[in-house]
């Protein structure tokens, strides 16, 4: 996927399941990473045409999402609208109406920085642990190939094996477990 002028934010990144999130935590800490909170967030994923639209409520991040991201246990690329939102509740009750609700996804999400690199820690109700890592090019100066690298190395220095890779979405995750249960 190449970056599109279209989308604001180029993004490389992976999702891991996390058995040590201590670790995690430790070693962000010690490698002088900016602990910006813990949000508990609440991700209501819309019926779309193309790509994914999710509105996301909580204590420190708010906002619209509209994102395309390729689906693959590795390294993956995403092109992202995002759109602050103030007041949710009105504009989750017009998209609940007219696109209707595909799934909702509830964390609990530490939210650590270093430079452009986000790093989540994340507890999903129903799913377990997991650690992101997110290098993000906010308005395409440090290009596709340096966040790769950013993301690739981070997650080297955790740890993160091939083998601990996620491929889908925690939407897709909880959707598969709700048809199967």
């Amino acid at each position: 996927m190449r970056y599109n002028p279209f989308f604001m934010i180029l993004n490389v990144e992976i999702k891991a399941t996390c058995p040590d999130t201590d670790f995690v935590r430790k070693w962000l800490l010690a490698n002088r990473a900016e602990f910006r909170g813990t949000d508990h967030q609440t991700d209501t994923y819309f019926n779309v045409i193309n790509g994914r639209l999710k509105l996301r409520e909580g204590n420190i991040e708010n906002a619209l999402i509209q994102y395309e991201r390729e689906e693959k246990a590795d390294l993956k690329t995403s092109c992202i609208n995002l759109l602050p939102v103030v007041e949710g509740n009105k504009l989750k009750l017009i998209l609940e109406r007219s696109l209707g609700v595909i799934v909702v996804v509830e964390k609990k999400r530490e939210i650590y920085f270093i430079d452009n690199v986000k790093f989540h820690i994340d507890e999903i109700r129903g799913l377990g642990n997991f650690v992101e890592i997110e290098a993000i090019d906010n308005d395409g100066s440090r290009g596709y190939e340096a966040i790769r690298q950013q993301c690739d190395g981070y997650m080297k220095q955790l740890g993160i094996s091939k083998e601990d890779l996620i491929s889908i979405s925690y939407s897709d995750m909880l959707s598969k477990k709700n048809i199967i249960s």
